[in-house]
C-alpha cells in the first residue's frame, strides 16, 4: 500500500531552503570579506609604519593589496564547502588581524 504523496516530502533537506543557503552564502562573502580585509588592512599598515615606511605609502599598499585580498575571499566563500567555515575563517581572521594590529599601533606611540 503507498501513501499518499502530499504527506512525503521528495526533496532532499539540503534543498528545503536554497535561498537561505544562498544569503547566507553571500553574506559571508561580503561582510565576512570585508571584515577579514579591513583586519588584513589594518595589520599591514600599522606593522608597515613600525617598519619604517611612511604611513600614507603603507595605507595605500596595504588598501591596494587588500583589494586582491578581497576578491580572493569573495571566490573562496562561493567555493568552500561549509558556510558556517567561511563565517569562522573570515569572521575570526579578521578580528584576530584587528587585535594584532591595535596592540603593534599601542607599540609604536
Amino acid at each position: 500500500m503507498s501513501t499518499p504523496s502530499s504527506t512525503i516530502d521528495p526533496r532532499p533537506a539540503t534543498t528545503r531552503a536554497p535561498r537561505l543557503r544562498v544569503a547566507a552564502r553571500v553574506g559571508a562573502a561580503v561582510l565576512g570579506g570585508y571584515a577579514f580585509t579591513w583586519g588584513l588592512i589594518a595589520l599591514a599598515t600599522a606593522l608597515l609604519s613600525k617598519a619604517g615606511m611612511g604611513f600614507h605609502d603603507a595605507e595605500f599598499l596595504s588598501s591596494a593589496v587588500g583589494l586582491l585580498v578581497f576578491l580572493v575571499a569573495l571566490l573562496w566563500t562561493m567555493a568552500c564547502r561549509r558556510v558556517a567555515l567561511a563565517w569562522a575563517v573570515l569572521l575570526g581572521g579578521g578580528a584576530a588581524m584587528a587585535a594584532l594590529a591595535s596592540l603593534v599601533q599601542k607599540s609604536i606611540l
